[in-house]
């Protein structure tokens, strides 16, 4: 039997690779399913290059366009193996193409659409594949596919209205920061030889003219090394938050940051209670609705809470209570949950406080964006009044020892 290697990933973002035995490069992605790992390239040990290998770089705007496009195919009566062949066929991404033929094979051969989404996890993500997941076991496919393309371009136009309005401060930041380097690392030195005369002549310099000359000989030394040690530190960091417990501490860190953290919580707050009310108006279990949703949140610390909300609801308790017991769900969005379960309208209560919370973050958005300019502006400022104030004082000292 011919043996395969394979590139796969682990449910906390690790990469491994072995040498397994198979009849098939499919069987070879079964039996790594099986093993609770999303293959990432599988090809025969006898060749040199990959025979099956997943799609990278889909922008999520197409996959939204290609779930909205699924589920009015599927809503018109159009098989689901015709319906993603249709969509394959029309992909203007070859990526993604690939991606949707790979996923029409695997349906064909009885797997499960959203186990063969949740085989491309650059392509499908959490949301998405949880989603497909209740559709599919509760009957509304449909909607559930439209549902997360509309959370898909929801997300798109937050992130894009962000990026546009943080051009003008990036570009602020990046023309002020080189400005800054460029004074401290090849005009400064300029300085060197006449504020050594000045402190043999008068005794010695101001303590911020001190700081800018060591700095400035600091950087003209090791700035390459400094270089090469920030940017090893943000590829270390870009691997250590792919792992389980990597993101837990992000996810915990970045609810804590000021102004941008309790955008973050009050996303994904709204996720959490747009998809389990969808599912609920459903007819979704309750507990099955929760573990669906606090994999769709978005934030490791959260969707733990839930978790632990949800086992003690088992134990006959209310959503309410131990949501409330966590202390990251906005106390107004917890009695309005409250309220709900005992009048029984939860499953709309909690859609429309996902429109409240949406609604909310955009104007949180707005006004962070608003900040942030003035604060680069202050921030650049200072630091260039820094340097000439520095340079100057010397001049100033000697002029007033003049006289």
């Amino acid at each position: 039997m011919p043996k395969f290697s394979y590139l796969a990933r682990t449910a906390s973002g690790e990469d491994v690779t072995g040498v397994i035995t198979a009849s098939s490069e499919r069987e070879t992605v079964n039996l790594l399913t099986e093993k609770a790992l999303f293959p990432m390239e599988v090809r025969s040990a006898k060749d040199s290059a990959p025979r099956w290998r997943l799609g990278r770089g889909i922008k999520p705007q197409l996959v939204a366009t290609n779930l909205s496009q699924l589920a009015d195919l599927l809503a018109n009566g159009v098989p689901l193996l015709q319906a993603l062949e249709v969509l394959a066929e029309q992909a203007t991404q070859r990526e993604l193409a690939q991606v949707l033929i790979d996923v029409r094979n695997q349906v064909a051969e009885g797997i499960s659409l959203d186990e063969a989404f949740a085989r491309h996890p650059q392509a499908f993500n959490e949301l998405t594949v949880s989603m497909v997941r209740a559709g599919s076991e509760g009957a509304f496919l449909e909607e559930a596919l439209k549902r997360t393309a509309d959370f898909l371009e929801l997300r798109e136009e937050l992130k894009w209205r962000v990026v546009g309005a943080m051009v003008y401060p990036c570009f602020l930041a990046v023309a002020g920061f080189t400005v800054v380097v460029v004074l401290i690392v090849f005009f400064v030195p300029k300085f060197a030889e006449l504020f050594a005369r000045l402190e043999q002549q008068g005794g010695g310099l101001p303590a911020a003219t001190t700081a800018l000359l060591a700095m400035s000989d600091f950087l003209g030394r090791y700035g390459l090394l400094v270089l090469a040690a920030v940017g090893g530190l943000v590829f270390w960091l870009r691997r250590a938050v792919k792992t389980e417990r990597g993101r837990m501490i992000a996810d915990r860190w970045k609810l804590k940051i000021p102004v941008a953290g309790p955008i973050f919580l009050n996303s994904a707050v709204s996720r959490f209670c747009r998809v389990l009310g969808t599912l609920l108006r459903n007819g979704v279990p309750l507990l099955r609705a929760l573990a669906i949703s606090s994999d769709s949140v978005g934030n490791r610390v959260l969707a733990q809470a839930i978790r632990a909300s949800a086992e003690n609801i088992s134990a006959g308790e209310t959503i309410a209570r131990p949501l409330a017991e966590c202390g990251l769900v906005p106390r107004p969005v917890m009695a309005m949950i409250s309220v709900a379960e005992q009048s029984n309208t939860l499953d709309t209560v909690l859609v429309n406080i996902a429109d409240t919370l949406d609604r909310k973050i955009a104007r949180q958005l707005d006004v962070m964006v608003r900040l942030v300019e003035p604060m680069m502006l202050v921030v650049m400022g200072g630091v260039i009044l820094f340097v000439l104030v520095a340079l100057l004082l010397p001049v100033f000292d000697m002029s007033a020892n003049l006289r």
